[in-house]
């Protein structure tokens, strides 16, 4: 633990989280992270939090990552903050043409104000001292939880961007690129809106984590713009010289009222051949991505086709790690391996165009990235899925799905994937 983390004792690891997001909701800027207590490889903490901006970064793409790498050497201490999907424009010199009615930028981070880990038994404050340090956790004590409002968050009906018929028509003309060797896979996302939605985000948040637990779970929260996110996946953790990444393609439903039956459905997704297809897709990828900023040699597949399960879905992820080059700095990393291949296919540059061209709206922030970095350059960062996207000041609500397609794909399956992998969302608006 860093030394300027001040220690409190913690008695209701439950209600002291709970305090922590309702005390950070009351800043125009938070980004609050939990794992939920799952324990996979490489784990971090188990709630860290990012509250207020002492100094931000705000930007479109173009020169962001380089302005970003200039505000981390101004900055060495913790920083919070997203990488947005159309980052892809500068790193690949792409474009974005697709309407986007959220408004998240494609590149936000911040130097918080204060610094907040908590685990089951001790609350973690960092300050310049210990005085600070305690004010902090007296206004966390004293604030009373009253139940959120659910406001009209349960009255809300969401509209697709495609119908089923137009999905199945846009999936066989991917299958048609893929057949003339366009690409090899695709991830094709689709997005379900709702407008002039009132909600309360913390509501939403809670009641998301609830019926979906997820190891990268986020509150995030810029002004009035909201992700509300139970994501399951990790795009790019370094600890020390080490750097690993944790891509999802697989997914298969569950039957929780039957151990014997949800059991089968597991072997099933470990056994398909369609689905450890798509995953050593997007592993190959992700091992080209690190073996350009990796020492030769010392990239590997640490775990392929491991099965995981949450409360909504069985996952297919795979493990893939290697020791950094000497001296690269966080940007240098980004540039080399963003967007996550679990997001975009293969090869990236190809599919980046195809989905511009077929998919219906701007990505923003969803399919990015969300996370920290702290003092050293270690860094942790999730894939922004399974989220809610929130524009308060327009009451724009929006979720959007995605998967892997593929010459092989049933495009009327692949359209159930995405309604399986909306379950929990669709769920907290029932």
């Amino acid at each position: 633990m860093d030394s300027n983390f001040i220690s409190f004792p913690v008695t209701d690891f439950k209600r002291s989280k709970q305090q922590v997001l309702s005390w950070a909701n009351q800043f125009s800027t938070c980004c609050f992270l939990d794992n939920h207590q799952y324990h996979f490889n490489h784990n971090s903490y188990e709630c860290v939090a990012g509250v207020g901006a002492a100094a931000f970064i705000e930007l479109k793409a173009g020169t962001a990552l380089q302005e970003l790498q200039q505000f981390q050497e101004k900055h060495d201490g913790w920083l919070f903050g997203h990488l947005g999907y159309d980052l892809k424009n500068e790193v690949e010199s792409l474009v974005s043409q697709n309407p986007d009615y959220l408004g998240f930028p494609d590149l936000f981070f911040f130097a918080p104000q204060t610094v907040i880990l908590l685990n089951k038994d001790e609350l973690f404050i960092a300050a310049d001292n210990a005085a600070i340090a305690t004010q902090v956790f007296t206004a966390l004590s004293d604030i009373t939880l009253a139940e959120p409002s659910a406001a009209d968050s349960n009255h809300i009906t969401f509209q697709s961007r495609f119908s089923k018929q137009a999905y199945i028509e846009t999936i066989e003309k991917l299958r048609g690129h893929i057949l003339r060797g366009d690409c090899y896979e695709i991830n094709f996302c689709q997005e379900f809106f709702a407008e002039n939605a009132a909600i309360d985000p913390v509501y939403v948040y809670q009641a998301l984590s609830k019926i979906s637990p997820s190891p990268f779970a986020a509150f995030y929260k810029i002004r009035n713009k909201y992700l509300l996110c139970a994501s399951p996946e990790r795009y790019l953790k370094k600890d020390g010289a080490t750097i690993i990444s944790q891509p999802i393609k697989g997914t298969g439903s569950r039957n929780l009222a039957d151990a014997g039956a949800d059991d089968l459905q597991k072997a099933q997704l470990y056994n398909s051949a369609k689905d450890r297809s798509e995953n050593v897709m997007v592993v190959d990828l992700v091992r080209n991505d690190l073996s350009k900023i990796c020492q030769e040699g010392s990239v590997e597949v640490e775990e392929l086709f491991g099965i995981y399960s949450f409360p909504q879905v069985h996952q297919m992820i795979s493990t893939i790690s290697g020791t950094l080059q000497p001296s690269l700095s966080f940007t240098a990393i980004i540039e080399k391996t963003f967007p996550m291949g679990s997001m975009t296919g293969a090869p990236k540059k190809r599919v980046m165009d195809l989905i511009e061209e077929y998919e219906t709206v701007k990505r923003g922030i969803f399919s990015g990235a969300l996370g920290y970095i702290k003092p050293g350059g270690d860094f942790d960062f999730n894939v922004v899925i399974r989220s809610i996207l929130y524009n308060k000041a327009s009451g724009y609500l929006s979720y959007l799905v995605g998967s892997g397609i593929t010459f092989y794909s049933n495009a009327a399956d692949e359209y159930e994937e995405c309604l399986l992998k909306a379950t929990a969302i669709k769920k907290v608006f029932m």
